[in-house]
């Protein structure tokens, strides 16, 4: 059952936790919105595109953000505590650490699981769900737009060209069309204006011009023969379009049991080492969250009399700094250069035993802090900078050069 003391404690970690991982997740997902906002753009596609294959990137984006927002959310937690002098107090009243991490680690217990579903099971298809929208608006599947003022082509047989496009690209004007037809045969149509059409047949349209004339050419015509119209239909069989491929041909779309079972039944030596570094990969990621509230508490703890807040900048980088050993160690273990057990969980323990240890320092030191020594040097670069910054100032002011 929690006391009030848990309550307190759970209350100032959930509102850093959950700014972190909104913050961070929409800094991915404007950055990544810029990239596919152009490429939609470049392959002629409609702009609701762009949100469904951001959705799709959503677990990709949480699977990061949980893990940093766990990290800043206790580390910003104790971090007020001991500025507050209220962790000398609980401290006092004989609570130790373990005692306090009680809290921090039913959200670490609870993030994780939720993490190891995202990473095992959504995120391997959302992923495959992404690539194939990216395969769909290539492959022209999504309905690609029509470039005002360029010639384009449907197809292999047929070529258009508008100069205008009103209502979203439902209403175009100016329109020149060619079509390359059997035997030879040829058709030039010039229209006012048109309109597609869907038809009870999925592999053709109706292209409704109005007020415009038809040219039809071919070797056993005497002489082109013309027509005006006000209003005409011209059928468009659409061009047909590859299939995208099963889910699984990547290592990143297989479930976790997937993994475990294409890594026992495949001989390909090269995918046996992709999918064990895949799978060694996700288990390191989700491992290492049960040690967050450690190193968060850590970091957070600044010297007395002291408000450093070098612990919040040294915690994102060994966060972020871990996160990117583990992808080279995935990259080198899925090459075949070192067994992935190895390249994955080596790493791990020596990062674990880093954390064990500047626990250890804090909880069981008095008044031990296992980044003291960067807290000194830092504090003493501040105190040049600043000194420096005053040198110069007095100089500029008497007109002395520097």
């Amino acid at each position: 059952m929690l006391t009030a003391t848990d309550r307190y404690i759970a209350r100032l970690i959930a509102v850093p936790l959950l700014s972190t991982l909104v913050i961070a997740a929409m800094l991915l997902v404007l950055d990544k919105m810029l990239r596919l906002f152009d490429f939609v753009a470049a392959e002629g596609g409609p702009v609701s595109v762009v949100w469904r294959m951001l959705a799709n990137m959503i677990p990709e984006y949480l699977s990061l953000g949980i893990p940093i927002g766990l990290m800043l959310g206790v580390l910003l937690a104790f971090r007020q505590l001991a500025l507050s002098s209220e962790l000398d107090v609980f401290r006092g009243v004989g609570m130790s650490y373990g005692r306090l991490l009680r809290v921090p680690y039913m959200y670490a217990i609870g993030l994780a699981l939720i993490n190891l579903a995202i990473v095992g099971f959504v995120q391997p298809y959302a992923r495959y769900a992404y690539e194939g929208l990216r395969f769909e608006l290539r492959s022209g599947a999504l309905g690609a737009s029509i470039k005002v003022g360029e010639f384009t082509t449907l197809g292999k047989r047929m070529t258009l060209r508008i100069e205008e496009s009103r209502k979203s690209g439902t209403d175009l004007h100016g329109i020149f069309m060619r079509v390359l037809g059997k035997n030879g045969q040829t058709l030039a149509v010039t229209a006012a204006s048109g309109t597609f059409l869907a038809t009870d047949d999925p592999d053709v349209i109706i292209f409704r011009l109005r007020d415009g004339v038809l040219v039809n050419n071919g070797p056993k015509y005497t002489s082109p023969r013309i027509l005006s119209f006000s209003s005409h239909d011209l059928p468009i069989d659409l061009p047909q379009i590859e299939r995208f491929r099963g889910r699984g041909n990547a290592d990143q779309e297989l479930t976790l049991p997937e993994l475990v079972r294409v890594g026992k039944q495949t001989d390909d030596g090269e995918l046996r080492n992709q999918v064990r570094a895949n799978f060694h990969f996700r288990m390191v990621e989700v491992a290492m969250m049960m040690l967050l509230p450690l190193a968060a508490l850590a970091f957070a703890i600044p010297p007395k009399r002291s408000t450093s807040a070098l612990g919040v900048f040294l915690s994102i980088v060994f966060i972020v700094t871990y996160h990117k050993i583990n992808e080279y160690g995935e990259s080198v273990g899925a090459l075949g250069k070192v067994d992935p057990v190895i390249a994955l969980w080596v790493p791990f323990m020596g990062v674990a035993a880093l954390i064990l240890w500047m626990y250890h320092v804090v909880a069981h030191r008095p008044g031990g802090q296992p980044i003291g020594a960067l807290e000194i040097g830092f504090a003493k670069l501040g105190k040049w900078i600043g000194r420096r910054f005053r040198f110069l100032r007095s100089r500029k002011v008497k007109g002395t050069p520097a």
